[in-house]
């Protein structure tokens, strides 16, 4: 597991499947967004105040290569298809936000930046994307919020879906692995909405209880995680189309982080950052056996 420290932190930790730490790669610039490469022998991680992405061995746990961005355009969210690595990009504050273009497959690989077609953000929008594609770019934090679906033709972004039903405040969103369906965590909204991409109308909605700020879809798209910044401090585990959860997550007095959950491919672990209502460090828990019935972490 790789987990990021954010704009504010300069290091990437890495931990075992129990949650243990075996490694802190510093020099890491407030890195926050992570892809791995479809091999799993490369973590990209998008350095928000490094101005960079790069590239990390994930067996020695060193830089392999650093791409730059241009001064003050803060790359921050990573999402991949195929051989390209999809930046969200744009400093806080200003209407310059983007989706930048790493062709890891190139001769000299290099970032291309506005890839967006018209669409425009202020700061780094949410990248997310299948496979295959869609690629999925959301406004975060606004209202409303916008979404803006592009397919991939040869590296190339061609604009689909957009629009602002995914309400105001998002802070997650995320694709299934077939790419038919983006579910994202508005914090204006009492739920977990699911969208179609290629229209954007309603794939259902799973209660989370007010201010959802954390959804991860499982590797096989059966089941949808989602967190709450809210004073019931759990996370609830959905099948997906259901509307009961089949898994209910007792965080003690803590919530997860906004974006702070994730699956492991078979499906029988889920990882959640947590963090204090009162602040301090976020942690690292591990939930066994996720889809099957229990009320605690065990």
């Amino acid at each position: 597991m790789f987990v990021s420290g954010g704009p504010t932190g300069n290091s990437i930790v890495v931990t075992d499947f129990s949650g243990e730490v075996v490694k802190e790669i510093t020099g890491e610039f407030g890195a926050t967004g992570l892809a791995l490469s479809a091999d799993g022998a490369t973590l990209y991680a998008a350095l928000a105040v490094g101005d960079a992405v790069t590239a990390i061995d994930t067996v020695k746990f060193t830089d392999k290569a650093r791409y730059p961005t241009p001064a003050q355009t803060c790359p921050t969210t990573l999402a991949r298809t195929g051989q390209y690595v999809w930046i969200g990009y744009g400093c806080d504050g200003n209407w310059s936000g983007g989706i930048g273009r790493l062709d890891t497959a190139a001769a000299t690989p290099a970032i291309t930046l506005g890839q967006q077609g018209n669409a425009v953000f202020d700061g780094s929008p949410l990248v997310a994307a299948a496979e295959n594609g869609p690629v999925v770019a959301t406004q975060p934090d606004l209202s409303l919020s916008t979404t803006d679906v592009y397919t991939v033709n040869a590296g190339t972004l061609q604009a689909g879906a957009s629009g602002t039903v995914t309400g105001s405040d998002v802070q997650d969103v995320t694709v299934t692995p077939d790419g038919t369906t983006l579910y994202t965590a508005a914090g204006s909204e009492d739920h977990v909405a699911g969208l179609a991409t290629a229209d954007l109308s309603g794939r259902g909605a799973y209660a989370t209880g007010h201010f959802p700020d954390a959804v991860e879809v499982s590797a096989d798209g059966g089941y949808v995680a989602t967190g709450a910044f809210t004073a019931a401090h759990k996370v609830l585990v959905f099948k997906s189309g259901g509307t009961t959860p089949v898994r209910t997550v007792g965080l003690d007095n803590s919530n997860a982080a906004s974006g702070g959950l994730a699956w492991s491919t078979d499906n029988k672990r889920l990882f959640v950052v947590t963090q204090q209502n009162s602040g301090g460090a976020p942690s690292l828990s591990v939930v066994l056996d996720p889809t099957q019935g229990c009320t605690i972490i065990c």
